[in-house]
């Protein structure tokens, strides 16, 4: 081994991908275009059945910095996990298959850190590109700046950008990385469990080109983004208040009807609530669990002026049987 590669880079860009070969070289020219070069990336292919792993393996063979790992799927957490167990540096630049890295990103956040050493983590603003590349039309998200604002908004965010954070690799192996038990929101669990052990800060410049498309997480699968999500709180609520995390140990979440005994009245309550509010505006969401806790949510609430809406985007979209049994229901407790 020569000295060359002993030597330890400054920072890990750490990107898993699964069958992403349509946005994978955009993804990766980014990188390596950043204006600060001290960097190895991991390349993590999740067993994916398209070309993501030739590309990525094309690009290693040009490129000493680029190391690819390649083995069968194994799903996201799994594969955050091993990234961050394999990372050299002792920081780690987080960075989505899809996604466009700004050429001064990792300048721009390293010299943060360096200048504020209490801080552990630091994401930035983004702005948004659609499935071609082009500007999209979504309304910038207005995240907060400071610590103290990212502290004051940890229930209910916007916190931080996946994508676009810059963590010291030893804080989130201290936490214990991200829980399996919270699929689709292994990154605000996160986030709340850092929240406790560091600072943290968004810069407010956009230093990420988030990709929007339909087959996302956050559309695919909000009904259990947001319930994980709402579980992750009362699971960070309970360690404020100087008890247990009771999901620690835990590989997988448990039913709503068992988290009154586990967390206290009215946690099941306060998911459903949670879940309900985030399909407000996407009422194709809710199916199976999420149309369940739909009417569990009315028994809890009553007749809800915002709930009577949601009845009317059913009708709109083409579920009227779902309106009704909503309407009904709500026509019930106004009584």
């Amino acid at each position: 081994m020569t000295q060359t590669s002993l030597r330890r880079p400054a920072l890990t860009v750490a990107t898993s991908v699964y069958n992403g070969a349509r946005y994978l070289p955009a993804a990766i020219e980014s990188v390596l275009g950043q204006s600060f070069g001290d960097f190895e990336f991991l390349l993590l292919d999740d067993g994916s059945s398209d070309a993501s792993r030739s590309i990525a393996e094309g690009y290693a063979a040009r490129d000493a910095r680029i190391r690819v790992i390649a083995r069968a799927n194994r799903g996201l957490v799994a594969s955050l996990n091993e990234l961050f167990a394999e990372a050299r540096a002792p920081l780690v630049a987080r960075f989505d298959a899809d996604d466009i890295c700004m050429p001064d990103r990792f300048e721009h956040q390293l010299a943060f850190l360096a200048d504020n050493p209490d801080h552990g983590l630091v994401g930035s603003a983004t702005c948004y590109i659609d499935a071609e590349g082009a500007p999209a039309t979504n309304p910038p998200i207005e995240r907060p700046i400071t610590n103290e604002a990212l502290l004051a908004n940890l229930k209910d965010g916007p916190l931080l950008c996946h994508s676009a954070v810059l963590v010291q690799r030893d804080l989130v192996r201290e936490v214990g990385g991200y829980r399996s038990a919270y699929t689709h929101a292994e990154d605000y669990d996160l986030w709340l469990r850092l929240s406790r052990r560091t600072r943290m800060h968004n810069l407010p410049q956009c230093l990420l080109a988030y990709r929007i498309s339909d087959g996302q997480v956050s559309s695919r699968h909000m009904v259990t983004q947001a319930r994980n999500a709402a579980i992750a709180w009362l699971a960070h609520t309970a360690v404020t208040e100087g008890c247990p995390d009771p999901t620690e140990a835990l590989d997988t979440l448990p039913p709503l009807a068992d988290l009154d005994a586990l967390f206290g009245p009215g946690s099941a309550a306060f998911v459903r609530h949670r879940v309900v509010s985030r399909a407000l505006y996407a009422p194709h969401t809710l199916a199976g669990e999420g149309w369940q806790m739909l009417l569990d949510h009315i028994a809890d609430v009553g007749s809800d002026s915002r709930l009577w809406r949601l009845a009317l985007r059913l009708l709109r979209a083409g579920r009227p049987l779902q309106a009704a049994q909503a309407a009904v229901k709500l026509a019930r407790h106004a009584a």
